[in-house]
């Protein structure tokens, strides 16, 4: 009778376990309907890399605890301020509305400017669950931008949201976490701009085509008049060098070779070619070849000047294009 009261014990324990209602663990992170619609994008600083946006975001999720209020990370804001929000928990789900403006940090590329094209990049996520709790799924019905608001110089050309996992290889000091690495859900919008450029690239290439006009002018000035040749030339040299360094002003720091630094390159190496043929057709007149030196003035000017619009097309062409 001993030997079978651990057996009995066992079988009793067993069969109370059995009783308990069995709650099975769930894996799958719970989804975050997301949707945004923009009303304002304004005050692009290129100089500063930073736009400013205004917009509408709504959220609808089933846990309660995910408190967007407190806990929305716009990783490339510089600032954020939330003028309105609104919580509506009488049903199923959390519906959460907020407007928004958001001061946003960016990388533009100029290597084609002024006939550049760039895009905005706007991403959310939330601060407290990770990837494995919350996940965004991207609410597509309706308009996600007023097309009545327009953007002073550009055209929108086209506007996506997606969803995505963002990784951080760090546990921010998580020491639960073995694993130096983190992932969240992000909610992701990218807009497509497109810069209206014809206007300004006459406004700012203006003064370096005049540059070089007035310096083209020497080949009608007789060969013999140094002073006026070369005072144009050197004087028109300055001015364009003078324009690169007013357009340079208002942009980013680039390493790269951009389109402005192209054409001014361009420009300083044509004025630089006029003074050289200066210089030549001098010397054959003090050879008292007054002849051959009027003739070398007109050829080479025709040539120069073929070879400098064709060389300002094709670049330019390239940038309109690529």
């Amino acid at each position: 009778m001993k030997k079978l009261r651990p057996l009995v014990l066992f079988l009793v324990l067993f069969a109370i376990q059995a009783s308990r209602p069995s709650f099975a663990l769930d894996t799958q992170p719970d989804t975050v309907s997301t949707g945004i619609y923009i009303t304002s994008i304004h005050d692009i600083d290129f100089k500063e890399k930073e736009y400013t946006i205004d917009l509408w975001l709504w959220l609808k999720y089933k846990n309660r605890a995910f408190n967007f209020v407190q806990n929305l990370e716009i990783p490339q804001a510089k600032s954020v301020l939330k003028s309105f929000s609104t919580i509506d928990s009488s049903g199923e789900r959390v519906y959460l509305l907020m407007k928004l403006q958001c001061v946003m940090k960016d990388s533009w590329k100029i290597a084609n400017f002024p006939f550049d094209r760039q895009k905005l990049r706007l991403s959310l996520e939330n601060s407290q669950f990770d990837s494995r709790s919350l996940i965004f799924v991207t609410d597509t019905v309706g308009k996600h931008f007023d097309p009545r608001f327009t953007l002073r110089g550009w055209n929108i050309d086209s506007f996506e949201m997606v969803t995505g996992i963002k990784a951080y290889e760090t546990t921010f000091g998580d020491e639960s976490i073995s694993k130096q690495h983190v992932e969240y859900s992000s909610f992701k919008v990218r807009i497509g701009i497109r810069r209206d450029a014809g206007e300004l690239f006459w406004k700012m290439f203006l003064g370096m085509y005049v540059s070089f006009f007035i310096a083209y002018i020497c080949f009608f000035i007789h060969a013999d008049n140094i002073d006026s040749r070369f005072g144009l030339s050197v004087g028109s040299l300055f001015a364009a060098i003078g324009n690169k360094y007013i357009i340079d002003s208002s942009l980013p720091e680039s390493t790269s070779l951009t389109l402005v630094d192209t054409l001014h390159g361009l420009t300083l190496v044509f004025i630089f070619a006029v003074v050289t043929a200066s210089v030549y057709a001098l010397n054959l007149v003090k050879k008292g070849k007054l002849k051959e030196a009027n003739r070398f003035d007109m050829i080479i000017a025709q040539v120069l000047l073929f070879i400098y619009i064709c060389a300002n097309w094709y670049f330019i062409y390239h940038a309109t294009h690529s």
